[in-house]
């Protein structure tokens, strides 16, 4: 009986030791976790498309020089309108530390803008919209961001724009966009000019996004990224 205790005594300081070693190891292996953090920041970008916008945000990830691309990292998803914020929310998660999450969507026929942009901002999501629809930010590489209501419209003009100013027809599924509005166009005049736009029509008394076309806020997502890469690269 006493041997028994004596072996099931040391069992214990083992079991003890061993759990000791487990957690040592959990820390270690936090720490090199920890180290891979990206310094220029970890983007999440959840969009309600499977087209224009997700194949344009690959294309600004994929344009990150190769030294730079473990330090600036950009993954882009997709989501139901309505669901935006809640899978932005849901995959930064446990590394809502150091991860950037935004939602990326326009007005188009969505009808509770306004309330998913709130919602998000409170939530700490930033919210890059467009109004009327995501072409119209396209629009600005070219130099202006037209007065448009509608997004067929803005849709269909912007195509007619592209093509005369590429030589080529615009898709919507074009997974080289970006690059192609970068080489065509003016991305810093761009950001002034979505910025000067939104001003005018927070003067002319529009509050709410639903109110403000042409204007969008994605802009701000894009110079916030150019930015930090630019920085690095100079």
């Amino acid at each position: 009986m006493e041997n028994r205790g004596k072996m099931a005594g040391k069992k214990a300081v083992s079991g003890g030791k061993s759990s000791d070693s487990r957690a040592g190891k959990r820390r270690d292996r936090n720490k090199r976790v920890g180290a891979r953090v990206p310094e220029l920041g970890d983007y999440l970008i959840v969009t309600d498309t499977d087209e224009t916008e997700k194949n344009y945000f690959e294309g600004l990830r994929d344009s990150i020089p190769a030294e730079l691309k473990d330090r600036l990292v950009i993954k882009v998803e997709k989501a139901r309108t309505v669901e935006l914020v809640k899978k932005a929310l849901e995959m930064t998660g446990q590394e809502s530390q150091y991860r950037i999450p935004w939602i990326v969507f326009d007005r188009d026929q969505v009808k509770d803008i306004d309330e998913i942009i709130y919602t998000a901002e409170k939530s700490g999501v930033g919210a890059g919209w467009s109004n009327p629809c995501f072409e119209i930010w396209m629009y600005a590489y070219f130099g202006e961001m037209p007065v448009i209501m509608e997004s067929y419209t803005c849709c269909d003009r912007f195509a007619e724009k592209f093509e005369k100013v590429t030589g080529q027809k615009y898709s919507k599924n074009d997974r080289d966009i970006y690059r192609k509005l970068v080489g065509a166009g003016d991305e810093k005049n761009a950001i002034r000019i979505a910025e000067r736009s939104h001003k005018r029509c927070t003067e002319n008394g529009k509050k709410k996004p639903s109110e403000m076309w042409p204007a969008c806020r994605v802009h701000r997502l894009v110079e916030e990224i150019v930015v930090k890469l630019a920085s690095k690269t100079i």
